[in-house]
């Protein structure tokens, strides 16, 4: 696996990444309705683009092939964190959150989905508060959390 700072070239696999992943990861924990609602298929490729410049954005790739992505801010504050289905449970998410980490200076904070709350958890994050995201007319859950450093 190669972990590697993004380009405006991934965006359109990231997206797909990302529907794909929140389909089918975040089916457990989540309605069909919910899912429709966080992903549903038409990104704005550029304003996506637009976001991930903004950030410190890294994918991971395997043979070429785009497995997961991560961004986070100047601030600290985590916004994706997303590994295609087929490569869960394989280090990818630790590898790119390690290297996400180590940009960020003092509190690190993200909302993190019912799915991936053990994951952070594990990573010493804690929740801050539960909360509902509206998301196309849609309410879904997530968690506030933080870690601080």
């Amino acid at each position: 696996m190669e972990i590697r700072v993004y380009r405006p070239a991934d965006c359109r696999q990231m997206a797909r990444l990302f529907h794909d992943t929140v389909h089918t990861v975040n089916a457990a924990d989540y309605t069909l309705r919910q899912l429709d609602a966080w992903a549903d298929g038409r990104p704005d490729l550029a304003a996506w683009d637009r976001s991930f410049r903004a950030h410190y954005t890294l994918v991971a790739e395997e043979a070429g092939v785009l497995i997961g992505f991560g961004d986070i801010t100047s601030q600290g504050y985590l916004d994706r964190l997303y590994v295609h289905h087929l490569h869960q449970r394989r280090g990818v998410a630790t590898a790119l959150c390690d290297r996400l980490e180590q940009a960020a200076e003092g509190v690190i904070t993200t909302h993190a989905s019912i799915t991936a709350r053990p994951f952070f958890e594990k990573r010493g994050y804690r929740v801050v508060k539960e909360q509902q995201v509206e998301r196309r007319g849609v309410l879904l859950t997530n968690f506030v959390m933080e870690k601080r450093r």
